[in-house]
């Protein structure tokens, strides 16, 4: 491909180009398909160009519009003086003799400028700009402008291209110089060729077969896990419309953390391969449709009824929290092991089965780089960042050999002590959790549920029962026995908002913690919650005490600001059924019971107290040394885990006490519609 893929700094040679341009453009046309007899004439001739223009012409031309052109421009002047056919929509592009400035002769500049707000950037101002500065170079065309930019020069003295049509309802686009404008409208000549859709016959030719190679070489290097050259690869030949281009392409883009721009053109609507690529693009769907459903056929046009079938039918799945990925051979297994790692938090162990598992990995057909439908799956999904994509598309991989990648890092960092850091959106501002030892996870909601009050609904709407109603209802593995009152894992906004429609009233004596649930560590487990209800040491009841019978049980609660706007942080132990040691610092003073380790004794920690919340890290730390536990960061935050809602954490009202009741009428349009009144 002489000169095709040639970058904008190196020599370029214009002839060799512009000749073999020039003769496939004359060989991609049937009989009686040019224009006229100037386009027979070029035909003939293999050539689209004129005769070169000598530097005399250029010199007055120059002359004429007061400025010197820039070199490629010139230097395009002197092998032939204009040119036919750039690209699909300029069908004369101006030589010497026709080139102009534009002066805002479309009236472009004024309508670009309506549209700009007051306080538009550079980059919009130039939309405008350009229509009254710009050197005209279309002279026929679909109504397509080309305008150069004198005022966007680079450092070689090249002038910015900017091409616009208004059927395209998008920004001018930019090209970096004529160069670069030329090569991108032959690259158009070949992508329009090869997305004809008139019945013609598949043009082949020296070019596409050239290009065709280059991705099948780079399908093989994005398995061997250089994704980074294949992807190079892919995108050249993606710009020549190269059918199977932009659907590899797309495989890596999606593991990178791209999403919106992401369609997986030709192959997510072959049946082969949309077991994995349909879901991605459900799941973007999803979160941005806003239950607006027409768009989810574009997403896949092309498509037969059945995979649309089959598209809608998945789309019910993620609403519904039950779409649930899975593979064939070792890799699904350990996609299976993965899941039941991450329902209970351990998504670095989770990452670390998935990862380890991809060498074994079996592609679907020819066109398959990587697994993709598990970064649909609700619990497999918040395990992908850019940096564990990037480890992916490293890894050697279907039947292909190559040097395995480092591992990236883990993103929990272990212990506690991350809980006294901002959190991103800085929301969290106190936070609690119950740590109960040789205690599954799934039983906790029956440890720390009030069995006083088990018709209560839970937080997804569930009547309270026992069973194994978790296991049958997601995605587990094993024979794990969820607990009463154990919702499906979702987040915590979702458990939150299912909360508020299940419940229909709510006390400010009534405390009932709604918590996240899974593992903190090598035989323990955890239940926790972010930003409780305010910190009332008057009225908190620990669930230490009656969580546990025969085993250790901690509690902590710590937040920079009680009720009275002050910092706080609590810690009790218990054993038994018992407490056997407890401290509560409030109001800038800590109050104390049982023998309490000298690991953990609050005068270690607590000193003046505008120094108190320097103690919540040392605090953290301590106790994760004490228990040996943690908590996962990344689940809490990004992941999405098992909720339960637990016995109130506040003593109920003693006689004379007053208290505010909030009841939740839902009217036949689903708004909530509050009530309160105080109870003695």
């Amino acid at each position: 491909m002489t000169g095709i893929t040639a970058s904008d700094t190196t020599a370029f040679d214009w002839r060799p180009f512009l000749l073999t341009w020039s003769g496939e453009w004359a060989d991609s046309l049937s009989d009686g398909e040019t224009r006229g007899e100037d386009d027979e004439a070029a035909r003939r001739a293999r050539w689209l160009g004129f005769p070169p223009a000598s530097e005399e012409r250029i010199a007055a031309m120059e002359e004429r519009l007061g400025r010197r052109m820039p070199p490629s421009y010139r230097e395009f002047l002197a092998v032939s003086d204009g040119w036919r056919h750039a690209g699909g929509f300029v069908w004369l592009l101006a030589g010497t003799g026709a080139t102009r400035w534009h002066d805002n002769e479309s009236g472009l500049a004024d309508l670009f400028e309506e549209h700009q707000d007051e306080d538009a950037g550079p980059e919009e101002r130039r939309e405008a700009d350009i229509w009254r500065r710009g050197l005209q170079l279309d002279v026929e065309s679909d109504v397509t402008h080309v305008l150069m930019d004198p005022e966007d020069v680079d450092e070689d003295g090249e002038w910015a291209v900017y091409t616009w049509a208004g059927w395209r309802a998008a920004p001018p686009e930019r090209h970096a110089n004529f160069r670069a404008f030329m090569r991108e409208m032959f690259q158009e000549f070949h992508s329009l060729l090869a997305r004809r859709t008139d019945g013609a016959p598949v043009f082949v030719n020296d070019t596409t077969r050239e290009l065709d190679a280059l991705v099948e070489e780079a399908r093989l290097e994005a398995l061997r896990g250089r994704w980074e050259q294949a992807l190079t690869a892919l995108d050249e030949a993606k710009k020549y419309g190269r059918p199977r281009a932009a659907g590899l392409g797309d495989q890596i883009r999606r593991l990178l953390g791209e999403t919106s721009t992401v369609s997986f053109e030709n192959l997510v609507t072959d049946p082969r391969y949309a077991p994995e690529l349909l879901p991605p693009l459900v799941a973007e769907h999803a979160a941005h449709s806003y239950r607006d459903d027409s768009t989810l056929r574009y997403r896949v046009r092309g498509a037969g009824d059945d995979l649309v079938s089959l598209a809608y039918a998945t789309l019910d799945e993620m609403r519904a929290g039950m779409y649930r990925y899975t593979a064939a051979g070792p890799f699904g297994v350990a996609v299976e092991r993965a899941r039941e790692q991450a329902r209970w938090g351990e998504t670095d162990g989770a990452w670390q089965t998935l990862s380890g598992a991809l060498p074994l990995w079996e592609p679907l057909g020819p066109d398959h780089l990587a697994p993709l439908g598990w970064v649909a799956d609700p619990l497999l999904g918040p395990l992908l960042t850019p940096e564990r994509g990037r480890e992916l598309l490293s890894t050697p991989r279907g039947g292909q050999t190559g040097e395995a990648p480092a591992p990236t890092a883990g993103l929990d960092p272990g212990g506690l002590a991350w809980l006294a850091e901002p959190d991103p959106g800085n929301n969290r501002r106190s936070y609690r959790f119950v740590l109960v030892e040789n205690v599954e996870p799934w039983d906790l909601p029956g440890l720390l549920a009030d069995t006083d009050t088990d018709a209560d609904t839970d937080a997804g709407g569930h009547e309270g029962q026992g069973g194994h109603g978790g296991e049958d209802r997601d995605a587990g593995v094993g024979s794990a026995e969820d607990g009463p009152l154990m919702n499906e894992p979702m987040t915590v906004w979702e458990a939150r908002r299912r909360l508020r429609h299940a419940r229909g009233e709510v006390s400010s004596f009534d405390d009932r913690a709604l918590m996240a649930i899974g593992r903190a560590g090598a035989g323990w487990s955890f239940a926790f919650e972010a930003d409780p209800a305010p910190f009332d040491p008057r009225r908190f009841v620990s669930p230490a005490a009656a969580a546990v019978a025969d085993t250790r049980a901690v509690v902590v609660w710590s937040g920079l600001r009680d009720q009275h706007g002050q910092p706080f942080f609590h810690l009790s132990v218990a054993h038994d059924g018992a407490e056997q040691y407890a401290f509560t610092y409030a109001a800038g003073e800590v109050r104390a019971s049982g023998e309490i380790p000298r690991a953990l004794d609050p005068s270690r920690f607590f000193g003046a107290p505008e120094n108190s919340a320097a103690a919540e890290r040392p605090l953290l730390e301590a106790v994760a040394e004490e228990f040996g536990v943690r908590l996962p960061r990344h689940a809490l935050v990004n992941g999405r885990l098992h909720t339960c809602t637990t016995r109130s954490w506040t003593r109920p009202p003693r006689d004379g006490e007053t208290y505010t009741v909030i009841r939740v009428l839902m009217g036949h349009d689903d708004r909530a519609d509050p009530l309160q009144e105080r109870r003695p």
